[in-house]
């Protein structure tokens, strides 16, 4: 029988963390805590600036109020991603501008975001889906050579690197989630990321209604909002980094064991994770299957929940056939690669790859 364990995991660390924070009278974002796990979560992500904040949609947010972007600006997008990196445009008054992405990294085609980029092209937001960072390689030399800000979506990639430095240090600045089923997680929450001094002050002011270090309570210099994370959030937070490494370890093992014993299987394609991604967290385990398979993605999907093994088929549509953008507040390049994927992808949760080693046999097989 296939035992997939549940997640979140916590344990007795957490506790005696939350009861430090319970026996100080400062529970909010003001808690010692709250730096403790900026720190640590700087040092993953070899990053010098961490600002904590309620969750990974609003950090989007005000990533781009921090650019200046705004009403009229395009911004580059995958057209395949968690909604937010959308919505995150739109409600700072901004156009998302939907391209392709590449067949099977399911990360941003950089061939086909250049294509996109317009005198209205301020940014790009490179999401790094299921933890693979795109392809920094191109897309870092891409913005630099028409001016355009780099943000990382880096909601999947906890703990992932390009050539050794950490998701969301790369470009102009990152975005994270701690959202429930995020292989670091509080339930919710999220992080702003940067090596830029100049943009770390905004960033922390934006989240703490505009007020500035040092200053005074009541005064506030920038049209802020209060995204601060816990104390309590942060210190479950600060217990998951302890046995963060040692689940991304499990997690690579089972994978690479998945992957090796199904290699072989004709129409069967796992995601592409580029040599230079050096480190992978493994949010998701991905894959599409062509005609050859014997089996259609839904066959399949049906296959692996009737033997308890979870499994999600892709998402239902690319973000421009969303309802919310039918009728127009963007703009869509073609996207093949993306609408194929609707049709053919699926992805397994990381908890799938927690499991124990007979379990991994057993999923190997079902495919």
């Amino acid at each position: 029988m296939v035992r997939i364990p549940n997640w979140p995991v916590a344990g007795e660390r957490e506790i005696e963390l939350l009861r430090e924070v319970l026996d100080n009278p400062q529970w909010g974002g003001y808690n010692p805590m709250v730096t403790r796990f900026e720190e640590q979560f700087a040092a993953l992500q070899t990053v010098k600036h961490c600002i904590s904040a309620v969750n990974g949609t609003v950090t989007l947010e005000l990533l781009l109020t921090a650019a200046g972007i705004g009403a009229g600006d395009e911004v580059i997008v995958p057209a395949i991603s968690f909604v937010a990196t959308a919505t995150a445009v739109s409600r700072v008054g901004a156009i998302p501008v939907f391209v392709d992405i590449e067949p099977y990294s399911f990360n941003m085609d950089p061939a086909c975001a250049e294509r996109a980029i317009t005198a209205k092209t301020k940014a790009i937001i490179a999401v790094h889906f299921g933890g693979p960072l795109a392809d920094m390689d191109r897309l870092i030399p891409l913005a630099e050579a028409h001016k355009l800000i780099l943000i990382e979506d880096a909601a999947h990639s906890q703990g992932a690197e390009w050539r050794g430095r950490g998701a969301g240090s790369i470009g102009w600045a990152g975005s994270f989630s701690f959202q429930n089923g995020k292989v670091l997680t509080a339930g919710e929450g999220g992080a702003l990321t940067t090596n830029s001094d100049d943009v770390a002050v905004k960033l922390r002011s934006l989240c703490n209604i505009g007020r500035k270090a040092a200053e005074n309570f009541f005064f506030h210099y920038a049209l802020g909002t209060n995204a601060r994370l816990t104390g309590l959030q942060a210190a479950v937070l600060i217990g998951q980094l302890e046995r963060f490494g040692r689940q991304v370890d499990l997690r690579v093992k089972n994978a690479t064991s998945i992957i090796s014993a199904t290699i072989a299987k004709r129409g069967l394609t796992w995601q592409q994770v580029p040599e230079q991604v050096t480190a992978n967290s493994w949010y998701l385990l991905l894959g599409r299957v062509d005609s050859s398979y014997g089996r259609s993605r839904n066959q399949l999907h049906k296959d692996l929940t009737a033997q308890g093994i979870p499994c999600t088929p892709f998402y239902p549509h690319p973000l421009y056939r969303n309802p919310l953008y039918l009728n127009g507040g963007c703009r869509v390049e073609p996207c093949p690669n993306s609408e194929a994927c609707i049709e053919d992808a699926f992805w397994l949760p990381h908890r799938v790859l927690m499991a124990d080693e007979e379990s991994i046999q057993e999923i190997a097989t079902a495919f």
